[in-house]
């Protein structure tokens, strides 16, 4: 009796204890996550899957759903979601999964960030080339970093030339050649490409530019006239024309006009290159207006006159760090036309702040409601920012309104400065700008001594796009004038104190001693009897209308950035009282 009871007993705990049969059938369903924080980081436009492992599923459902964006799930009631979106943000993740025996859930997070892909700037990548024979054109384009790996690659017709960052080619044989520029990794890539000719020396192609076609100037003065850029000009000779008449020819490019009877001249400007045995011509058609003696369009100041600008003219900057910036530079994003980012230099002016002139050659052209005439001592004053140690020197330029039309279209004369005839000073320099490839890029610059650099981005202070101008529609722009040396150091010798000493006198944003009021508005006064003409020399002004400034040097300072002229405003010395 006592063993039939204890075998009924076995029996019926064996029975009780089927796991397959019992207690695992009616256990809840279980999702079980490899990622225990939940969220999971995908690229646009890149697939991502999540597949979770489960427990006790058997006949069960499946339910995702998303909030954040507008997304349609497509593999909503599976086990496993694969996701995949153009838009970036964070998605919040709902799985539920349901059996007979209950419901588990789980809630996620998808982060979709941007690719990383790489971006090139090259300077000229807009324009073809043409190279004589033999010659060599060196490429160093900028890329964009990113945290992911970058492979280059350099193509000449198709065949890899060079897995390098820099590129040098060679024009061993005429022709024409296709170089192709990539830069790739794993997510996407960039390619730029350009044309190269390579011609025979004396098929070389000429061509000469100048920076304005229409040149005024008061009766009794004269005017240089010569172009800005020279292409291939080995053994030109220049044949200047005046209404169909020659009056000069020189292997020099520029002719000083010296036309002494008012009235307007059509000149033609012609450069003779021998090619081969023929001759080629190429003409460049100029206008000169000799207008009346100085003094016929002099404004005499009334009751009325305000000491200060009136008008704001050009607003021109080179790239730099406060260009297109919102926050201390004070643009708002509208100036997408000159005449806005005019009107940008108006209002800051009008709230007495300063506009920033960018790199070597930005320039801001003011003018005012009556001439300031050239009395004993300094005439007008250009106010900047300027503090012991930190100086960024602009060069002043002045103009008499010659042509009576009201606009600074006439003649400009630089005003001396304590640099100006400084062996290390640098006359007739122009510099190029390029527009970056891609939106937190530095800008590449050329100058036409065969240098070239870069304007730095500095994401840690600035996060606006682009440093370069975005009412400029060119792909690039050249600005001109003379440079003088830069002053600055670095006291610290690892780039963590930079000093930007001041010149002597003669400059606008500069800490001077000598024309610089330091206790007062920070002014740098100016004397119009400072004025050369295009030779140097001292020319003789009883007035003048408009007052141009721009940055007088090409240099940048580590962690500060670029060096760049701040303008405040002007005024009219004799109208101020000190």
């Amino acid at each position: 009796m006592k063993r039939f009871s204890y075998i009924m007993l076995v029996i019926l705990v064996l029975m009780s204890c089927n796991i397959d049969d019992v207690i695992t059938t009616n256990l809840p369903p279980q999702i079980i996550l490899d990622n225990s924080s939940r969220v999971f980081t995908t690229k646009v436009d890149r697939p991502l899957t999540i597949a979770p492992r489960y427990e006790n599923v058997a006949d069960a459902t499946y339910q995702w759903s998303i909030e954040g964006g507008n997304y349609t799930i497509d593999s909503a009631t599976q086990p496993s979601l694969t996701f995949e979106t153009s838009t970036q943000g964070s998605y919040y993740v709902t799985l539920m999964v349901t059996t007979d025996y209950g419901t588990d859930e789980e809630e996620m997070r998808i982060d979709v960030v941007q690719r990383e892909i790489p971006t090139i700037s090259l300077v000229g990548a807009e324009q073809d080339y043409t190279i004589a024979e033999g010659d060599k054109l060196t490429f160093a384009p900028v890329v964009r970093e990113t945290s992911i790996p970058i492979t280059y690659s350099w193509y000449v017709d198709g065949n890899k030339v060079s897995d390098e960052l820099n590129y040098t080619f060679i024009g061993n044989e005429v022709g024409e050649y296709n170089l192709v520029f990539v830069a790739e990794n794993e997510d996407g890539s960039d390619s730029v490409s350009l044309t190269i000719v390579v011609c025979n020396l004396e098929d070389m192609p000429f061509a000469w530019s100048f920076a304005q076609t229409v040149y005024n100037y008061a009766k009794g003065r004269s005017v240089c006239i010569k172009p800005t850029t020279i292409i291939n000009g080995t053994g030109a000779v220049y044949t200047w024309s005046v209404d169909g008449e020659i009056v000069y020819e020189s292997e020099s490019p520029e002719w000083i006009c010296a036309i002494d009877s008012e009235g307007t001249y059509q000149v033609a400007a012609t450069a003779t290159i021998l090619n081969g045995n023929s001759q080629v011509r190429v003409v460049q058609e100029l206008c000169v207006n000799v207008c009346p003696a100085e003094g016929t369009y002099y404004r005499q100041a009334s009751a009325t006159s305000s000491a200060h600008w009136n008008k704001v003219y050009e607003y021109t900057p080179a790239p730099g760090q406060f260009i297109n910036e919102t926050v201390t530079g004070g643009f708002d994003g509208t100036e997408t036309t000159a005449e806005a980012a005019v009107r940008y230099a108006e209002r800051r002016f009008a709230e007495e702040t300063w506009i920033s002139l960018g790199g070597f050659g930005g320039y801001v052209v003011v003018g005012f409601d009556h001439s300031i005439a050239n009395g004993e001592g300094y005439d007008f004053a250009v106010k900047g920012n300027a503090f012991a140690g930190s100086s960024e020197p602009g060069i002043v330029c002045v103009m008499q309104d010659e042509n009576g039309d009201g606009m600074p279209n006439d003649t400009w004369y630089e005003l001396c400065g304590s640099a100006t005839n400084m062996a290390t000073t640098l006359h007739d320099y122009a510099i190029t700008y390029y527009r970056p490839g891609g939106a937190g890029m530095p800008v590449q610059w050329v100058d036409n001594m065969g240098n070239s650099g870069e304007i730095d981005y500095l994401s840690q202070y600035h996060s606006q796009d682009y440093y370069y101008p975005m009412w400029i529609e060119a792909s690039s722009y050249t600005l001109y004038g003379t440079c003088i040396e830069s002053l600055a150091y670095d006291k610290s010798g690892n780039g963590s104190y930079w000093i930007l000493p001041e010149q002597e006198w003669g400059y606008a944003d500069n800490f001077s001693a000598v024309d610089c009021n330091r206790k007062g508005d920070k002014a740098n006064n100016f004397d119009i009897d400072n004025a050369v003409d295009y030779a140097g020399n001292r020319i003789s002004l009883d007035y003048i209308d408009f007052v141009k400034v721009y940055t007088a040097v090409n240099a940048k300072c580590g962690w500060i950035g670029e060096n760049s002229t701040e303008v405040c405003g002007f005024y009219d010395c004799s109208m101020v009282s000190e």
